[in-house]
């Protein structure tokens, strides 16, 4: 059975994320450290204890889940003699969650990591005045009907697939007027649902484009080795291992579509038929089990799920 680890997005933050693996394994409790150190805050304690409103800011939420990804793939290598190079044929990452997947492949340091996920964080927030952009998901749409909407809806504005999720799920972004006429023009096109999302800026549109630049001038001097496991990048949904080639792919992805549903059928085709959702929450299990549900499908994000993953193997 080929396994692939997936690294969950933003939207997977919740107080008390990552506390119950700090009370239980010292190498997590050191991994959350690294972070509080590398980013000169005490984002443990926010992630730990709320409040949920400041958790959910991009530039506390990016980081604070690549910790909480990073801190199980330690354990499970510390605790269960778990060795990733050998035993996982390819990892992925839902847009942040791609920095996860390379940190816990060893293709960047943790610090290295957090830092840049502030950074995305911080340039991604500032990208475009409050207000000005949104994001919405349609909920029942396939990739190409979302495109023709928002081709329909844009009336010369920026408005684009953000995220092809897969089983019915697209979320668009661009500027806030046309993804309002989206919204309203897929209720008409027979689309299940459409709705606005409660995020801060317009991500992975072309509005994103100055911290596209930000993300350029940061992973040029980021220092990079060659991922353990071969990385499928989200803007090409094929694996990836050459630094210089991630680097490229990481700063597209600030403004492409996070194709997703293509990363799921990349890995079920090169034989991967157990997929383990590494981090916070239990989005891309239920999300795996509509892409490709012939594969088998858990989320490790508590010490009982570490335990049961190890046992299983």
């Amino acid at each position: 059975m080929s396994l692939a680890f997936v690294f969950p997005g933003q939207g997977s933050q919740a107080p008390g994320m990552g506390r119950d693996l700090a009370e239980a394994f010292p190498i997590a409790r050191e991994t959350f450290q690294e972070v509080d150190d590398a980013l000169g805050q005490k984002l443990s304690r926010l992630m730990f204890e709320g409040p949920a409103e400041e958790l959910t800011l991009t530039a506390n939420a990016q980081p604070a889940l690549m910790a909480v990804s990073v801190a199980i793939a330690r354990v499970l290598g510390k605790e269960g003699g778990f060795d990733m190079s050998s035993q996982v044929s390819l990892v992925a990452g839902h847009s942040l969650g791609e920095y996860s997947a390379l940190t816990a492949a060893g293709s960047f340091d943790l610090a290295t990591a957090a830092r840049l996920l502030r950074l995305r964080g911080d340039s991604m927030q500032a990208a475009v005045p409050p207000g000005e952009g949104a994001m919405a998901a349609l909920l029942g749409a396939e990739a190409e009907q979302a495109a023709a909407i928002c081709a329909q809806a844009a009336q010369g504005e920026t408005l684009e697939v953000a995220n092809d999720n897969g089983g019915g799920q697209v979320v668009i972004s661009g500027a806030r007027a046309a993804v309002e006429r989206a919204v309203e023009a897929a209720k008409g096109a027979g689309i299940k649902r459409a709705m606005l999302l409660p995020v801060s800026a317009p991500f992975h549109c072309a509005m994103m484009a100055p911290a596209a630049r930000v993300m350029e001038e940061a992973l040029g001097k980021a220092a990079m080795a060659h991922p353990a496991v071969p990385v499928v990048a989200n803007v090409t949904a094929a694996p990836v291992s050459d630094p210089d080639a991630i680097r490229g792919l990481l700063v597209r992805q600030v403004t492409g579509t996070v194709r997703w549903r293509e990363c799921v059928a990349a890995m079920v085709a090169a034989g991967c038929t157990r997929f383990v959702e590494v981090g916070a929450g239990k989005v891309l299990t239920g999300l795996m089990k509509r892409n490709a549900p012939e594969a088998s499908a858990q989320a490790i994000n508590n010490p009982a799920d570490i335990e049961a993953f190890l046992k299983s193997l």
